[in-house]
């Protein structure tokens, strides 16, 4: 099957569009222990309906090596105590940041939550720096989706005001969930 994928950026927090706040118990809570457990059963739930597989066969000590890292931060979208998504932001060099994954949970689509959890993402990778010393200002936020991601992700992203900066195409094989080459 052929396999769009789309790399999106932001390279002014002015050109943010907020969607709407959701009703009722929302937060988004930094996760401030890293703890592999957590990150993992975020990415496959999370993933799990999107095909997201590269991490799968990380063993537990590589899942600590990367949520020990202080430049990558997760991020987690609770609705009224249960956990309903999460983003995972990475600094970069240049003052660029990447939302490396972002998503919600199954049950938690079609409540009005994609758009303001990316709404918080981006304003968490635009204030980075100000959580990692050293760190110079964000100057850049990038992602990237595919056609194998929900429907409504690529618009969501341009509605808040990332910009297609490039366009690839393959062919993938989708009986064993990874690509062709």
């Amino acid at each position: 099957m052929s396999l769009t994928t789309w790399y999106l950026e932001m390279t002014d927090l002015g050109d943010l569009r907020p969607a709407r706040e959701p009703e009722g118990d929302v937060r988004f809570v930094r996760v401030g222990i890293p703890s592999p457990a957590f990150s993992r059963f975020l990415y496959e739930r999370v993933g799990g309906d999107w095909q997201w597989v590269d991490r799968l066969t990380w063993t537990p000590d590589r899942w600590r090596a990367w949520v020990d890292r202080p430049a990558v931060e997760t991020w987690v979208l609770y609705q009224d105590g249960a956990p309903a998504g999460y983003a995972e932001l990475e600094a970069q060099d240049d003052g660029a940041v990447e939302i490396l994954y972002f998503g919600l949970m199954p049950g938690f689509l079609g409540r009005g939550l994609g758009g303001h959890t990316l709404t918080l993402a981006l304003r968490r990778a635009w204030d980075l720096a100000d959580r990692l010393p050293g760190r110079e200002p964000t100057r850049r936020v990038r992602l990237h989706t595919c056609s194998l991601d929900g429907e409504h992700a690529l618009a969501n992203y341009r509605a808040r005001g990332l910009e297609i900066y490039r366009t690839t195409h393959e062919q993938v094989d989708t009986s064993t969930k990874g690509r062709v080459a």
